[in-house]
């Protein structure tokens, strides 16, 4: 029988009482169907959205391993192995062991890029039982013999689907190759494509499969609205959903560039408010710290990059305004997730000037729905709602009808020169050192 709640778990009780601090009583379905399984030793094929519970789905059951079978720590080396894309994501991970496990006794370090090396060279010189890491910076570390893999007992491949988009597979592959071969191996994806399929049929030993379908998709869970204006007016109209917003929750705004993202904050701040941006010229100390402002509530604004669209889970947040739409659709849709979150009502509104519009009919397609047209605001562009309603692209739109894009800006799936995984799908950390001739795809920092 599937549990109804964690007490019926075999979990360690010292994990049980963490739990109730936090008042959780009733697992996720990807916590309830996984944990059985894990606390088994077997190895594990998850297939489920970001948001539903997967990280407890599997911090809790190594948790348990950790505190049921203690062992000394080898130099260099981790008992426990998890892989994510992004330094978000690894450090929100991290946290969810500190808190599940606060009543238990473990070491456990990050590592990732955009930070110095030497701190995460000096924490693993004794071993650690939990080493959360990005692919890129941990194979550099391995490659100046700064960690050994050999004793990992539990491998934890997560957001597998984006690893691949964000250019990651050879790196993965490469540090798979030095694992053992005797492991506990859990991989979590949103999707199963073939590629998936064929690194999935790698790593796992006759798995067991978790597959959980989203009740509503992202898009059908918050609500959306499109301003359809010009690029000149854009800032005013971003001013008065401000105003309107003061006292209503935390605002995301997300613009397409680094740089475009610093003039918005500082623009923003000049008329009162009060923003931080958060991308990829940030350095992470920095990143954490305008986070946690965010997240208790002390900062009402986050200006970002994409860097953001994934890793931030902050519930508090009510309103999503897309101030450049993304060149990517299904970065529309990160984006907008990031409200709306655990259940709360959340909305997003998205500007749409005439070079933009191309993006938002691949937004509409991708989703599959009409987006709300708001024209009560006082920059309505009737000439170009109306080509909207009628189906046809506007003639500044950015891209041609080859799909190139004209002068000046970035093609499709391109921003600057970067790839497609380096704005539309979070943030990586970058790699000294990566080759990025053949067809790997070259990764940056937003």
């Amino acid at each position: 029988m599937t549990p109804t709640s964690f007490e019926e778990l075999a979990l360690a009780a010292p994990i049980k009482r963490a739990l109730a601090e936090q008042n959780y009583i009733t697992p996720s379905p990807i916590q309830a169907q996984s944990i059985p399984i894990l606390l088994k030793g077997q190895d594990l094929l998850g297939i489920a959205q970001t948001g539903t519970g997967k990280t407890a789905a599997f911090s809790l059951p190594i948790l348990d391993a950790l505190h049921n079978k203690p062992q000394r720590l080898r130099r260099k080396s981790a008992r426990v192995l998890v892989l994510t894309p992004t330094r978000e994501l690894a450090t929100q991970i991290s946290q969810s062991f500190d808190s599940y496990g606060r009543h238990l006794n473990f070491k456990k370090t990050l590592v990732f890029g955009g930070v110095g090396k030497n701190p995460q060279v000096r924490a693993m010189q004794s071993g650690v039982d939990v080493l959360v890491a990005c692919p890129g910076r941990l194979l550099d570390h391995m490659n100046e013999g700064d960690i050994d893999l050999s004793s990992v007992e539990y491998f934890v491949l997560d957001e597998v689907d984006r690893m691949l988009d964000m250019g990651f597979l050879r790196d993965v592959k490469k540090i798979v190759a030095a694992l053992p071969k005797k492991k506990q191996s859990l991989f979590f994806s949103a999707t199963l494509a073939p590629q998936i399929k064929e690194l999935a049929h790698t790593i796992l030993v006759n798995p067991a499969s978790v597959s959980i379908a989203p009740e509503k998709t992202t898009a059908e869970k918050v609500g959306q609205t499109v301003c359809f204006v010009d690029k000149e007016s854009k800032k005013d109209l971003l001013l008065e959903h401000l105003a309107e917003q003061q006292d209503k929750g935390l605002t995301i705004v997300f613009s397409r560039t680094k740089h475009g993202a610093n003039k918005l904050c500082k623009s923003i701040n000049s008329h009162g408010f009060e923003a931080e941006a958060i991308h990829g010229n940030r350095s992470q100390p920095q990143r954490e710290r305008t986070l946690t402002k965010f997240k208790k509530g002390t900062l009402p604004i986050l200006v970002a990059t994409d860097v953001a669209a994934r890793g931030v889970d902050v519930k508090d947040v009510t309103l999503v305004i897309n101030m450049d739409l993304p060149n990517e659709a299904e970065a529309y849709v990160h984006r907008i997730g990031r409200t709306g979150r655990a259940g709360a009502a959340g909305h997003a509104v998205s500007y749409c000037s005439p070079e933009e519009h191309e993006f938002f009919m691949d937004i509409e397609k991708l989703i599959q729905q009409k987006i709300p047209v708001n024209s009560s605001h006082p920059h309505h562009h009737e000439e170009l709602a109306s080509l909207h309603s009628r189906g046809i692209k506007s003639r500044e739109s950015t891209r041609d009808n080859g799909g190139k894009t004209r002068g000046g800006g970035g093609g499709r799936g391109r921003q600057g020169g970067g790839s497609r995984g380096s704005q539309g799908h979070g943030q990586g950390e970058r790699r000294s050192g990566a080759p990025s001739g053949g067809n790997r795809r070259r990764r940056r920092r937003v």
